[in-house]
């Protein structure tokens, strides 16, 4: 028998195997690391759990965010309701532009607003979504009534004069309706003829604070709604000659920006039917993939304890793989292409399960989308999930693999301490690579990068400070004068010994309960400020649509029924951005937080003072009897976010005319009032004798009751039956609806990273479960009883539990602060009942986990276990 000689210096044997290439030695290694498989993977199951989870909530996320935005564009015909639409605010197309217009194709004309819609004894009254359509509605999909009934049957006018109107369920249970009963709309009486079962395009009105009702542009202009400067969009909407492409609609669009410059139309293609709801979904999807992100992370933890126990179970194996010749470069690279098998194992079975998500989304949204949910397999989120998951194991892998590297056979065979406290230099290099470019994945394909840079930075800073508790929590305890309790001892000996699991328990449920808490305190914040501290501060009503010879006899009645109320007023307009500092708008590079502003029309008005909640900030207000050349004071954010500075011009186009200003001031708004303003507010001599309509607001003295407001909006409907009336709180209450609505996504996606945090803590018990044996073995031989050792281990994760807790709430609070106060401008409130949740949380599933590994442990029977010693 051939005997090897050591070199003790180098923990070498003296002849070592033969050199081979490396293709060589990496397919020897994949032949060992296939032998080793040969027992199947039951040492990772927390490996497999943790990074199947995270890479199923990436991948689901991503495939459901792609599959609605190409069921949007694969539906743009039928969302846009044509191949093209142009849409004017405040006006008609007029002659030259109509006949432009019908040059294209076949057009259909509809109008949208908001409208009061009443009871004819004018007992109850709801705000609503009011669409006027024409004969050839709908060009694309088909509008469909729950009777199955023609729709332009049921809005034809009858016998007695009276329009027909079809309506969404939703208006029939807010009014207390039923089919045939009559309201009022404006000054006309409307017929609810029909429900609504699916408006083709519903989806690129956007998000309304009403039920829609739906009648035809004939009845909408006898209602007397249709006034100069009220808040109507007319859409006219084209059906395009022959099959255009993409680069035919834009030549169209091209040439009707040409023809038509100071037309103020904003057009809209079937590729981009609804940009809002794209652009939310997207933003959502990327959000929630941050949140699978720390789902990884958090589960990565998992990993690195698999591969230690793992690892710690082959230290005979390794020793006997060194002392034969192995390198340790082929000791590595046999136990990586095993984490490799198995991280592929994971991936598949996480690609697999995230696949599914569109589908099940699908068959539990139907009645829900008004379009059918695309349900395709998405390559790019699959392949973005798999990278994640890859690199998360690589990073949480490789550092204990590159020590065992190094670990010198010797040291095995004798059981002692691995000798190297650090990996080689190569591996560390490789290591912040991977880190690197993990976290570059995360920050360069969001669309907010800073909220991502953010969330990386916090990462990496949440674990330094865990691992530095952890440290601080052992160093503590190894530190603690003796105890007479048996018990404690014994806990604080198991928190700072060699190889306890302190360092893993901290970090896992740390991670995760920092995330719980984030999410909590930001839903608090936000459904508090919407229900009680935006209502308490905002006005009782708005009221919108005032014609300039109503406003007085308005302003009168308002006195009248509520003197000691509040009113405030102020022209409106809409209009669009045209050129900002001397570059076209869609050319404009705005900050993601005032994109919004970049979109669509805005509402602006003019003042001689400066409006209330509001300060300058820079530059100066206009004197009172200013004639010059048009001036505007702009909101101090958007102006920085668009790059505007006090002398810069802007141009935008109101009633179909560009108006070019110049920026005069910046004001500081306080948005949170819900008073009265605007972004832009323009000198008076503006828009002098341009026709507008009028916007107030009216707050009522002390708490009102619901009786009285809603007495106040009867008397206002019959008096100005085309005003339209939006009750603050109803308009809040739907807001929140909504916000809930997120609130149970993000909730159900930061559960991913609990149940992460549970898997990783039971990885935990489980790598320590070795030496926890024999200590509990030992122990019951020297005369411990079951109830000293089980008093012990509840001490000790009952302690970890409560700092690790203390830190998710301190974290967390920090978070949310962040979020509330620096991303989303409002005013952060610590909310103790949902932070301190959290404690009985981190208690539960660490007592609760560390007590059923502890009652397994104390279940071994001492003799076998004994005769290993």
């Amino acid at each position: 028998m051939t005997t090897i000689d050591f070199d003790q210096t180098a923990h070498r044997p003296t002849n070592p195997l033969p050199e081979r290439s490396i293709l060589e030695t990496l397919l020897l290694a994949t032949r060992f690391a296939r032998r080793e498989m040969r027992a199947g993977v039951r040492g990772f199951v927390i490996f497999l759990g943790c990074l199947a989870l995270g890479v199923t909530a990436i991948a689901g996320v991503n495939a459901l965010s792609s599959s609605l935005v190409n069921s949007i564009a694969s539906e743009g015909q039928s969302i846009l309701g044509g191949d093209v639409r142009y849409t004017l605010i405040h006006r008609e197309a007029e002659p030259p532009e109509l006949a432009h217009l019908e040059s294209l194709g076949d057009v259909s004309v509809n109008a949208t607003m908001r409208a009061m819609a009443r009871l004819p004894d004018g007992s109850d009254q709801a705000l609503t979504e009011l669409k006027g359509v024409d004969a050839p509605y709908p060009l694309y999909g088909s509008l469909t009534l729950e009777d199955g009934s023609a729709l332009h049957d049921r809005l034809a006018i009858d016998e007695t004069g009276t329009y027909g109107g079809v309506v969404e369920a939703g208006f029939l249970a807010r009014l207390n309706l039923k089919i045939g009963d009559e309201i009022t709309i404006g000054k006309s009486r409307i017929r609810v003829t029909g429900v609504i079962a699916n408006e083709p395009d519903r989806l690129s009105s956007g998000v309304g604070f009403g039920p829609r009702l739906m009648i035809s542009n004939e009845a909408l202009k006898a209602s007397g709604l249709v006034q100069p400067g009220s808040l109507v969009r007319w859409h006219y909407k084209i059906r395009l000659e022959g099959n255009p492409t993409k680069a035919d609609i834009s030549a169209i669009r091209a040439a009707s920006e040409s023809d038509f410059p100071a037309a103020g139309w904003q057009i809209r293609a079937r590729d981009n039917a609804s940009p809002g709801l794209s652009r939310n979904i997207e933003r959502f999807a990327q959000f929630l993939t941050l949140v699978g992100l720390t789902a990884l992370i958090v589960g990565g933890v998992g990993v690195a304890n698999a591969v230690n126990a793992y690892l710690d179970q082959k230290r005979e194996v390794i020793a006997t793989f060194k002392s034969i010749g192995a390198t340790g470069s082929f000791v590595f690279a046999v136990y990586i292409i095993q984490i490799l098998m198995i991280a592929t194992i994971a991936v598949i079975v996480g690609l697999i399960a995230g696949s599914f998500v569109p589908p099940l989304a699908g068959a539990m949204l139907v009645g829900v989308l008004p379009i059918p949910l695309e349900t395709s397999i998405h390559t790019g989120a699959l392949l973005l999930a798999a990278i994640y998951g890859y690199l998360m194991a690589l990073v949480f892998a490789l550092w204990p693999l590159a020590r065992a590297r190094d670990i010198p056979p010797t040291a095995l065979f004798r059981d002692q301490e691995r000798v190297r406290r650090l990996p080689r230099p190569v591996y560390l290099v490789t290591l912040a690579v991977l880190i690197a470019t993990l976290f570059a994945l995360a920050i360069g394909l969001s669309d907010n990068q800073a909220v991502a840079a953010y969330f990386v930075g916090g990462t990496i800073a949440a674990f330094f400070v865990l691992r530095l508790i952890a440290l601080a929590i052992m160093a503590g305890a190894k530190r603690l004068p003796h105890m007479r309790s048996t018990a404690a001892r014994l806990a604080i000996g198991n928190i700072h010994r060699p190889g306890a699991i302190t360092p893993s328990v901290v970090l896992s449920l740390g991670l995760g309960l920092t995330l719980i808490v984030t999410i909590a305190l930001i839903d608090h914040n936000l459904r508090n400020q919407l229900t009680s501290s935006l209502a308490d501060e905002a006005p009782n009503f708005f009221f919108v649509d005032i014609q300039n010879h109503e406003i007085d006899g308005f302003e009168s009645a308002l006195k009248a029924n509520e003197p000691d109320a509040v009113i405030e007023r102020v022209p409106m307009m809409r209009g669009f951005f045209v050129e900002i500092a001397g570059k076209r708008a869609e050319d404009v590079k705005a900050a993601p937080g005032s994109q919004w502003a970049l979109r669509g029309d805005r509402g602006i008005t003019y003042a001689i003072n400066i409006p209330e909640n509001s300060v300058v900030v820079e530059g100066e207000w206009w004197d009172a009897d200013y004639n010059g050349p048009p001036l505007v004071s702009f909101d101090e954010e958007v102006a920085r976010d668009f790059g505007l500075k006090v002398g810069d011009t802007i141009i935008v186009n109101v009633l179909g005319r560009e108006i070019e200003a110049t920026v005069a001031s910046k004001r500081k708004i306080e948005w949170q009032s819900l008073a009265i303003n605007f972004v832009m507010v323009f000198s008076p001599n503006t828009f002098r004798g341009a026709p507008h309509a009028h916007l107030a607001t009216l707050t009522l003295d002390g708490q009102a009751a619901p009786e009285r407001e809603f007495a106040l909006m009867r008397s206002v409907s019959e008096d100005f039956p085309t005003v339209t009336t939006v009750r603050v709180k109803d308009a809040l209450e739907r807001v929140a609806g909504v916000v809930g609505q997120l609130a149970w996504a993000i909730r159900g996606a930061s559960a991913v990273t609990l149940l992460a945090a549970i898997l990783v803590l039971a990885g935990a018990l489980a790598a320590g479960h070795r030496n926890q044996i024999y200590d509990a073995v030992v122990l019951k031989t020297l005369g411990a009883t079951r109830g000293e050792l089980i008093k012990s281990h509840l001490i000790q994760f009952a302690t970890l539990g409560m700092i690790t807790a203390v830190f998710g709430i301190l974290a967390g609070t920090a978070a949310s602060w962040f979020v509330i106060e620096n991303v989303m401008d409002g005013t952060f409130t610590f909310v103790p009942s949902a932070a301190f949740s959290a404690t009985a949380i981190a208690l539960a599933l660490c007592v609760g986990l560390g007590m059923i590994g502890t009652w397994r442990i104390l279940g071994q029977k001492a003799a076998p276990i004994l005769r290993e010693l």
